[in-house]
């Protein structure tokens, strides 16, 4: 079994590991205009991406936008998730392959969709005038709201997928059995359902969290010019300011801050319901 695994974790280690410790290496030089960079080790990158109140709010608005597409997805993802699973239907497996469709999509083919859905002459504020709900288009587009809509909307078939493939995994003879103790539907999902889903509840919203965090495509194109998330402050280091170094610190300031939060946050849920 370690020999069918061996040359898959090298060519991992190959094609992410060294090319990361090379980005490391990167974030303790010094920037240089003219040569893009000097070899160095000092923190100065670092010390500067922290201190600075300008990166100090786009970090802080990447962790809000993240964590709240990670708890509206969560909450969107259950029903449809419990649904498929449950589902006894031939019409399964298309349904299933229909969830997964969106995926094949590029992010930034699904994000220019969003566009033409909020855009002030977009399907949105045209149905709502069609109807005489509102008298004038309404600005849905380069707000928070219109970033953090089309976000859940990019990741809630992963959620959907992977909270589906933990239920179907769960014997609905326990359902039946809490019924039959007595149970009402809500507490039978809180006490049965939701502890014994746990794992892919965990698995499904680290991946959203991840995902989110690292958003590149939807902020930048939803979000407009006064709204900045992590990613595109790291694409516009590289590729604008031409400082290197210190978009590889912002790129592993953002690595770890995902990591952490990812362990933290997991750690507490699966420790609740232990405790409970």
């Amino acid at each position: 079994m370690a020999k069918l695994v061996l040359p898959a974790g090298l060519l991992v280690l190959l094609l992410l590991g060294v090319p990361m410790l090379l980005m490391l290496r990167y974030s303790f030089n010094e920037y240089d205009p003219l040569y893009i960079m000097q070899q160095a080790f000092t923190f100065e990158n670092y010390a500067k991406a922290v201190v600075d109140p300008y990166y100090q709010k786009i970090l802080m608005t990447t962790i809000t936008v993240a964590l709240t597409c990670t708890v509206l997805t969560t909450l969107l993802a259950y029903g449809p998730a419990y649904w498929l699973a449950r589902m006894e239907s031939r019409w399964k497996s298309k349904l299933t392959i229909l969830t997964m469709f969106p995926l094949l999509v590029g992010g930034v083919v699904r994000s220019a969709g969003y566009l033409a859905l909020l855009s002030t002459t977009g399907l949105v504020n045209a149905t709502l005038l069609g109807l005489g709900i509102i008298s004038e288009p309404l600005t849905l587009l380069y707000t928070p709201g219109a970033v953090i809509f089309a976000t859940v909307g990019i990741v809630l078939p992963y959620m959907i997928l992977t909270l589906a493939s933990v239920i179907e995994s769960i014997p609905r003879q326990v359902e039946d059995a809490a019924a039959n103790l007595g149970a009402r539907p809500a507490t039978t999902f809180f006490r049965v359902l939701v502890p014994l889903s746990l794992p892919g509840v965990l698995a499904g919203a680290s991946l959203v969290f991840i995902l989110c965090m690292n958003a590149y495509a939807t902020p930048l194109l939803l979000g407009g010019p006064q709204f900045q998330m992590m990613a595109p402050a790291v694409y516009e280091q590289f590729a604008k300011a031409s400082n290197w170094p210190f978009g590889a610190a912002l790129a592993f300031i953002l690595l770890m801050v995902t990591i952490i939060l990812t362990t933290l946050g997991s750690s507490v849920i699966a420790n609740r319901y232990k405790a409970g």
